[in-house]
């Protein structure tokens, strides 16, 4: 049993992690708080659902598709709100709150045009049938979220560490202006990141739309909590921090629910973002910042 509930914790936990990797990038380099972001999540989903449904795609063929299409919906949000705001250099605040806005029309256009009602993957996109090692049962679902997670994840970290693009990021994260004093074009590279950030939301979304078979507009509007946990709890922009915290909250939810009641993982997850923010504002794993008058 125990060892059951483990499994399932670091499965949905590297779900919740891929989904904060794309939050934590997109803020750890522009230093934008996006609400849309939850919208690309959600949009992941519907596009697997209809590329599944509709063109009779295989789910290993979906995937990338919705995953890419969310990357450029991203990047089509992103030059309409987002880029004007960086060129005049407008507070957090500001990105706040036309992003508030943005994902609530997002939301109602999408309930609008797909419904509110709870859709789900065709019978037989993904084997049904689960594998027992050692007395722990994985399902298609769960190898598929480890799989497409560790490909995913392997491939962001090879890019930021093993690139030119990935210096350029880097470099734009830490000094924007000397970025583009040193030839950096950062209007491209802020495209380039907010792509990234939608394609890893809508795999998280298209692989939580898969391990529980429910796929529905506010889907990705319930995922923001715990995108902000993970981000918290791992420190804002560090990219090994969101990989752990988004572990650690799926060990603790899958804990809550399979030790205590279901109905109390929100409420979990908000006391642990209050717990951090009173004892370590900062992050487990990320630095305080000392600002100088």
């Amino acid at each position: 049993m125990l060892a059951q509930q483990f499994v399932n914790g670091v499965l949905l936990g590297a779900t919740y992690a891929l989904f904060a990797l794309g939050f934590t990038l997109m803020f750890g380099v522009m230093r934008v708080i996006n609400l849309t972001y939850g919208f690309y999540f959600s949009a992941g989903a519907y596009l697997a659902l209809f590329a599944t449904r509709d063109a009779g795609l295989p789910i290993w063929a979906a995937l990338p598709l919705a995953s890419i299409g969310s990357g450029l919906i991203a990047v089509v949000i992103d030059a309409l709100l987002l880029t004007r705001l960086r060129r005049v250099r407008a507070s957090e605040l500001a990105s706040l709150m036309v992003t508030l806005g943005a994902v609530l029309a997002l939301y109602s256009l999408a309930t609008t045009f797909v419904g509110a009602d709870i859709r789900r993957f065709p019978i037989g996109i993904i084997p049904e049938a689960a594998y027992e090692f050692a007395g722990v049962r994985i399902t298609a679902a769960q190898i598929l979220i480890l799989l497409a997670t560790s490909v995913l994840v392997g491939g962001l970290v090879a890019l930021m560490r093993g690139t030119r693009l990935g210096l350029a990021i880097r470099a734009l994260a830490e000094r924007p202006d000397a970025a583009g004093l040193m030839g950096i074009d950062t209007t491209r590279v802020a495209a380039i990141v907010s792509f990234l950030s939608g394609v890893l939301a809508g795999a998280g979304g298209v692989l939580i739309g898969l391990n529980f078979n429910a796929i529905q507009p506010y889907m990705g509007e319930e995922m923001m909590l715990r995108g902000f946990v993970v981000i918290i709890v791992g420190g804002l922009g560090d990219i090994r921090g969101a990989l752990i915290a988004g572990v650690l909250l799926g060990l603790v939810e899958v804990a809550t629910a399979g030790y205590f009641v279901s109905s109390l993982k929100d409420a979990v997850a908000f006391a642990i973002l209050v717990a951090v923010l009173w004892t370590r504002p900062s992050g487990l794993f990320g630095r305080a910042v000392i600002r100088r008058a």
